[in-house]
């Protein structure tokens, strides 16, 4: 087989006539006109791309191309053969107008694009005339912003710093504004770098905050501006995300101070201010830990942060006074936050003591004294009723001894010591009968006083040796009344006989 002569004369000669072919076409057919009306085009990634080229006249035989750049490294983005998945023509077929769509356009797209003629030669076809070309731009909004905090929560007083990053933007001018809870915070310039594997842009902010305990509900704002935005982006971060508030522990005991033995003791961990509200707590007795049960649940604060109130029971028992109950918090995986409250246990005091039995005793006594006096008025009684007795036995007797004060007492003969108000006078009435000589007696005893009154008829002179002469008076000296010193009695009508009787008091 004789070896094929090479194409690449051909080729040249193509090349070194290609220009000098397009003026001999346009020579060829005068009335052929080939329009591309844009010179430049801006679209944005992600959008359709609509290229115009319209052509008029009658022109040689041979296809309409679309091609991107010119020379040898163009590439060919339409034809009306083959399968180009993200363009077509605007106008269906058969038409002068050879408008096409580009879709979703990516920012590799950007470049020249130009309408081309082709007039079909014997191997390849050869261009017969091409329009001016148009320069497409693709812009790219930049992604969504991303704002990111500290790695570890940090505490109120703490200085961290928080970056919003942004990507994939075209062209690279950028701006970047940050907002705490809507109030413009002053920041360094975003830095903008290229992409390796495009044409486009990331940038990148970074702001400082000094957190507080107040930053529990704030909100920090990155806000991104681009040519491409019809409105900024905006990203919001929570600052509670930064943010750990650690707790503060006390211990309280209710009642609180000392005991008594056997009373029950309420210790509560008071845990306040935190944030987050997940903590751990647990109770320790003398360094032992305790088996409390569950736990409460922290409440949220009108603050936004959180509180916990946990108690133990504890009876007091003598042995556990100056015991230590601890309670120990663990917050955010910290180092253990505690409080202690120490019992304290006494005997009941001995005041206490002899107060009740001093309150006894006077109770008793007041019993003794109630008792006593109803007694003694029982005795009285008794003996009111007793002299009212004898009175009532003497007032049916014949004679009857009646006693008078010193007032109504006259005319009986009296017998009188040295002091008269020693004197009792008793009046003694007889029933009405012949007048009799009396005959006085004065018994004393130590036990009972007695008058006894020996009466006997006037016609006699022997006295009576019977007993029923005998007339006593039973005088009762509560009954009878010292007077001072009185003349003797007158002696009364006949009717009545007087007995003067002086007793010795003891």
């Amino acid at each position: 087989m004789e070896p094929r002569p090479p194409a690449w004369p051909l080729l040249c000669l193509l090349l070194l006539c290609q220009s000098s072919c397009a003026g001999v076409g346009a020579q060829t057919y005068p009335d052929f006109k080939l329009q591309q009306p844009q010179s430049s085009e801006v679209v944005i990634k992600g959008d359709t791309l609509t290229l115009n080229c319209t052509v008029s006249g009658s022109g040689p035989v041979g296809p309409v191309k679309w091609v991107k750049g010119w020379g040898s490294d163009n590439q060919t983005v339409y034809e009306h053969k083959g399968s180009f998945p993200r363009v077509m023509r605007a106008v269906p077929d058969p038409s002068n107008d050879f408008t096409i769509r580009i879709s979703n356009v990516s920012l590799e797209d950007a470049g020249t694009y130009y309408c081309v003629k082709f007039r079909k030669g014997t191997v390849d076809d050869v261009v017969f005339t091409k329009g001016g070309g148009t320069e497409v731009s693709v812009h790219a909004r930049p992604s969504v912003p991303v704002v990111s905090g500290p790695s570890h929560r940090a505490v109120p007083g703490q200085s961290v710093p928080f970056t919003c990053s942004a990507k994939e933007f075209s062209p690279r001018d950028i701006r970047v504004k940050w907002l705490k809870n809507s109030t413009l915070v002053r920041a360094e310039p975003p830095h903008v770098t290229p992409e390796l594997s495009n044409s486009s842009y990331r940038m990148s902010s970074t702001l400082q905050v000094k957190l507080s305990e107040d930053d529990v509900r704030s909100e920090l704002t990155c806000e991104v501006q681009h040519p491409t935005l019809a409105a900024p982006l905006r990203k919001t971060y929570a600052l509670h995300q930064a943010l750990r508030v650690p707790p503060s522990v006390s211990v309280v005991a209710a009642p609180s101070g000392a005991v008594e033995v056997n009373k029950t003791v309420n210790f509560t961990c008071r845990v306040q201010g935190f944030y987050p509200g997940a903590v751990n707590v647990s109770w320790l007795e003398n360094g032992t830990e305790m088996n409390t049960g569950n736990s409460t649940q922290p409440t949220e604060t009108s603050r936004g942060l959180f509180e916990l109130n946990d108690t133990v029971t504890v009876q007091a028992g003598e042995e556990k006074s100056g015991f230590k109950f601890t309670c120990l918090v663990v917050h955010e995986d910290q180092e253990p936050i505690s409080g202690t409250g120490i019992l304290w246990v006494t005997p009941p005091a001995l005041g206490e003591s002899n107060e009740g039995l001093i309150g006894d005793s006077k109770s008793l006594i007041y019993v003794a004294v109630g008792v006593v006096c109803t007694v003694l008025a029982l005795l009285v009684i008794a003996i009111l009723y007793l002299i009212r007795t004898k009175q009532s036995k003497a007032g049916k007797s014949s004679p009857s001894a009646r006693l008078h004060e010193p007032e109504k007492s006259s005319g009986t003969t009296t017998t009188q010591e040295s002091d008269p108000n020693n004197m009792t006078y008793a009046d003694l009435n007889f029933a009405k009968e012949k007048r009799k000589s009396v005959r006085r007696v004065i018994e004393l005893s130590q036990q009972s006083e007695y008058a006894c009154i020996q009466g006997s008829n006037s016609s006699s002179s022997q006295p009576a040796s019977s007993s029923d002469n005998l007339t006593y008076a039973d005088l009762d000296m509560v009954h009878l009344s010292k007077a001072p010193r009185r003349p003797p009695p007158c002696p009364e009508e006949s009717s009545s006989e007087y007995a003067s009787v002086q007793i010795q008091r003891q």
